[in-house]
């Protein structure tokens, strides 16, 4: 009977201690919005509406973008395009998001890319509108730029 009581004993007693760690565990860090539409003008690559999705973990961030107007001008194979979002901070300067991360597409597909790495601190403020996303495929450089504020607003990192 003793050991039984002993080994419901320690299993409330981890339970407690389970229980209370996660009570004092710091909380996960978000982003906000964590997503964002855009109007983006590539030139004579096209335009159109691209969605923003941004995480964030600590001071490492990412941002993906992807957009139906926005279409491959050709078959690209995965991790092919070089990218690097830049995008302006309200407190000053801006934040690059760079890599080489992109899904398989077959001409006319939507374009994707990302995630993007890119570091962060607390309260940044970022904007896509002047800012611009640069790919390169086959040594070919696209800009992209927005024509006007990203909705509904700044992604506001913790």
């Amino acid at each position: 009977m003793r050991a039984k009581r002993l080994t419901t004993g320690a299993a409330m007693a981890v339970g407690a201690l389970a229980a209370a760690s996660l009570a004092f565990a710091p909380s996960a860090l978000a982003v906000t919005p964590q997503s964002a539409t855009i109007t983006a003008d590539c030139g004579s690559f096209g335009g159109g509406d691209a969605t923003l999705t941004a995480t964030q973990d600590g001071t490492s961030a990412t941002l993906t973008l992807t957009s139906s107007a926005i279409t491959a001008p050709i078959a690209l194979s995965a991790d092919s395009i070089s990218s690097t979002l830049t995008l302006v901070n309200a407190n000053g300067g801006t934040t690059a998001f760079s890599g080489t991360k992109n899904p398989a597409m077959a001409a006319g597909d939507p374009v994707t890319v990302g995630p993007l790495n890119g570091t962060v601190a607390s309260g940044d403020s970022l904007e896509a509108y002047g800012g611009s996303l640069q790919m390169t495929v086959f040594g070919i450089t696209i800009t992209c730029t927005a024509t006007g504020p990203q909705s509904p607003g700044p992604f506001v990192f913790d």
